[in-house]
């Protein structure tokens, strides 16, 4: 069994794997940037050791201090959950080359599954079809232009080693795609350290249903079932459920053994999810995620089966010990992300901030996977995902009523949080029947009647300054780093400052008609789309912003000349920040 391991990830996600492996009597180890230093993973760990930096680049992406941390702590195994290094082969390989054990797939598993490119070639050699695309990267906008023309528009530009929605683009027409290819290029870039995109045809009405599976390493592969995961928003998930409502058995079957093919296909081992569209009683291929999901309590709940600890049972070598007709499923589960987002409009705009209160529901059949706690910050340089809420009915009905009591039961104030827009989600007719599609959300439901959060504009930093100290640690001289309130004319007092309110609209949506163009998040400018002397008409994009992962556009709000530009690309910016000038 494995004795101690290292999560390579941080929130939720970390602290979802800490507690199996406490369980199971294994010692765990954080790791954590500069402005994750009291997050409640740390708190949580065994041990936690500073990676240094801000952003995910500086931090959890930096392949040579988490392998330093890997061999200063004596961990036998990495976790690496999902995002960041949970698709990486590089990472996967250093540390299997080091004698670490990766919880999760071989590299040549994840090389070939975790680029999308290569996964679909794979699945058709077994005769599990995908989604009509470009089995090859994209190397400019003409040839998304030239697949559209061909295929139709709509058409879908994809990250070619993403998931969970990152670096994917919808384009109506051939005048969309170079912008659309840049900005997928980016998000996957900054998310997945790799910009490869790839193009598909995009349905129209699809459900989106993936496949639990669990491999072994010794020749054993089942299917658990499968997830609706169809309620989305900017082409991420924000419930999911299992099993997946209207859905017939036959085709569950079918969907389940395609899963398993496509899981042998490449040699896989540990825990996997196989995607796919769900249309007009066909179903096609759409990537493999070759790691733990945000979603799998739903799996968990109807199974009974702890897929952490499966996890990292078969990374320390166990075989399955249960048969297909053995998995059995039960009842109905329903999870809903909670995410710092303002949802008002229908925007989904992301909410940086401190969490100021954080009631949580309980009661029978409700569970909360948390990686925040009242007092913690949640920082613009990561996801947004504050929590997920999961939930259990012995059917979908009783299941989805639970759901409802459990978010009546749940106060979040600081931030913005979704779980107004799960109520609307939750109630909508379409939901309640189970005939949603992966666009409803956004085309069909109506968020105007929720009101716009009011929260303070809270700075992600903690107040803190770092102090450099030489202590004595059993008799041996070093030098520590502290970090400790801020002082102010060298009095110890904590310097504090008065919130100022957030701005009461959004940037993007026509309001007052202001010549400053403002920013209404913290987060950084990744491009400039203006210049001094250039007319705009309301509504045009000014400048693009990343905040949470996510790129917003920030637009003008009345039609002129622009005069003044106040930032440059790469620049970091606070809610309510003049970008631009527009006279």
């Amino acid at each position: 069994m494995l004795k101690k391991v290292l999560i390579a990830n941080r929130g939720e996600i970390a602290v979802r794997v800490m507690r199996t492996c406490r369980e199971m009597g294994i010692a765990t180890v954080a790791v954590y940037s500069e402005l994750d230093r009291n997050a409640l993973h740390v708190r949580l760990a065994d041990e936690a050791y500073a990676l240094g930096g801000q952003s995910a680049a500086e931090s959890y992406l930096n392949t040579e201090t988490i392998l330093d941390v890997i061999h200063r702590s004596g961990a036998d195994a990495v976790h690496p959950g999902y995002g960041f290094f949970s698709e990486n082969t590089e990472f996967a390989r250093a540390i299997t080359s080091r004698g670490v054990t990766f919880i999760g797939p071989p590299p040549e598993a994840i090389e070939v599954m975790g680029d999308k490119i290569s996964s679909r070639l794979a699945a058709a050699k077994v005769g599990v079809e995908g989604v009509p695309g470009r089995s090859e990267a994209l190397k400019n906008a003409k040839e998304v232009v030239k697949f559209g023309n061909e295929f139709g528009w709509p058409v879908a530009i994809k990250a070619a080693y993403g998931g969970g929605g990152r670096g994917m683009k919808v384009v109506n027409s051939a005048d969309e795609a170079p912008a659309a290819l840049e900005s997928a290029q980016r998000e996957a870039q900054s998310y997945f350290g790799r910009p490869e995109c790839y193009v598909e045809r995009y349905l129209t009405r699809p459900r989106h249903i993936e496949m639990q599976v669990l491999a072994d390493a010794h020749g054993n592969t089942r299917w658990l079932g499968e997830r609706d995961c169809s309620a989305q928003r900017r082409h991420q998930k924000l419930i999911e459920e299992s099993p997946a409502p209207n859905f017939p058995d036959e085709v569950r079957r079918a969907m389940g053994e395609a899963a398993v093919k496509v899981s042998r296909a490449c040699g896989y081992v540990n825990a996997g999810t196989v995607e796919f569209l769900y249309q007009d009683d066909a179903f096609f291929f759409l990537e493999m995620n070759t790691r733990l999901q945000v979603e799998h309590p739903v799996t968990e709940l109807v199974t009974g089966l702890d897929l952490v600890e499966w996890q990292l049972r078969i990374a320390a070598g166990e075989s399955l010990d249960f048969t297909q007709e053995e998995v059995r499923r039960e009842g109905h589960a329903i999870e809903v992300r909670i995410n710092a987002e303002d949802p008002a409009g229908g925007k989904f705009i992301p909410t940086p901030g401190t969490i100021t209160r954080f009631d949580q529901p309980s009661g029978p059949g409700v569970r909360l996977d948390a990686g925040y706690a009242a007092g913690d910050t949640i920082s613009q340089y990561y996801d947004n995902l504050i929590a997920k809420l999961i939930v259990w009915g012995p059917d979908r009905e009783r299941a989805r009523r639970r759901m409802l009591r459990a978010i009546e039961e749940t106060t979040i104030e600081g931030v913005a949080t979704t779980l107004a827009a799960d109520v609307v989600i939750l109630s909508d007719e379409q939901f309640v029947e189970g005939t949603h599609s992966t666009n409803w959300v956004e085309s069909e439901l109506d968020f105007t009647t929720l009101p716009e959060a009011v929260t303070a504009a809270v700075s992600v930093g903690d107040g803190q300054v770092r102090k450099d100290v030489t202590a004595e640690v059993n008799g041996r001289r070093v030098t520590v780093a502290l970090w400790v309130p801020e002082f102010d004319d060298g009095l110890a007092r904590a310097q504090s400052t008065a919130a100022k309110p957030r701005r009461q609209h959004h940037a993007g949506v026509l309001g007052s008609g202001s010549a400053n163009v403002v920013v209404p998040m913290q987060g950084t400018i990744v491009k400039v789309n203006v210049e001094v002397g250039q007319p705009v008409e309301a509504g045009d994009t000014v400048v693009i912003l990343e905040a949470m992962k996510m790129e917003n556009s920030v637009n003008a709000e009345k039609s002129g000349v622009v005069v003044s530009i106040n930032v440059a690309a790469g620049d970091s910016v606070s809610a309510g920040d003049t970008v631009v000038v527009v006279e």
